[in-house]
């Protein structure tokens, strides 16, 4: 008995884990408007009440695919500045960088741009004007891998928040309406967050 909860655990973690790639999965081929919960549960192989019961509505599933796309992200950025440990500056263009590059080579990133101009574009207002799950999410991730891995002691804790928000809010900016070359933005980043934490540097 006592493994129980444990196994309704798992079960409900991989059911979470077949209903966000299904969507992704749809969304990538065939767009959002694609995306309904009748069809995910169908593919899925659970009814539409289960699925309502474990996700919610249509929005909610929207945030749980952006979520999880955003944590992948957010993975690949830790390991970026990892490897610059001295250079705060260097930490934070190398993670713009990272996130620009590694944006442009992403299907589903792609599949909802691309679909900005069509009758459902629930998705994208989600993803670029909604506090979360992206910008909130984003900087409060962000501002604690940069805590962890640099002396921000010239700074208070508002500080950081503000400054990292500012560059977040760029990086994105960049990576949903792009304009230019990467390295471009790449350099305007660096060149807006240099003063942002000259303190540090």
């Amino acid at each position: 008995m006592a493994d129980a909860p444990n196994f309704q655990n798992e079960m409900r973690r991989l059911l979470r884990e077949r209903v966000i790639g299904t969507a992704r999965e749809l969304v990538c081929t065939e767009g959002w408007g694609a995306v309904n919960m009748s069809r995910v549960a169908k593919e899925v192989g659970v009814s539409r009440p289960v699925l309502y019961k474990e996700i919610g509505t249509k929005q909610d599933l929207a945030e749980v695919v952006i979520a999880e796309e955003l944590d992948s992200f957010l993975a690949g950025v830790t390991e970026t500045v990892t490897a610059e440990p001295g250079d705060l500056l260097a930490g934070i263009t190398a993670a713009a960088e990272y996130t620009l590059r590694t944006a442009a080579d992403n299907t589903l990133l792609k599949a909802v741009l691309a679909g900005r101009s069509g009758a459902d574009t629930t998705l994208l207002p989600t993803l670029m004007t909604e506090p979360e799950p992206v910008l909130g999410r984003a900087t409060a991730a962000f501002a604690a891998i940069l805590r962890a891995r640099y002396d921000l002691d010239a700074f208070g804790e508002p500080e950081i928040d503000t400054r990292v928000e500012a560059v977040v809010r760029l990086v994105l900016s960049h990576l949903f309406q792009p304009a230019g070359t990467i390295d471009r933005a790449v350099a305007q980043i660096a060149l807006v967050a240099g003063p942002l934490f000259h303190r540090e540097f």
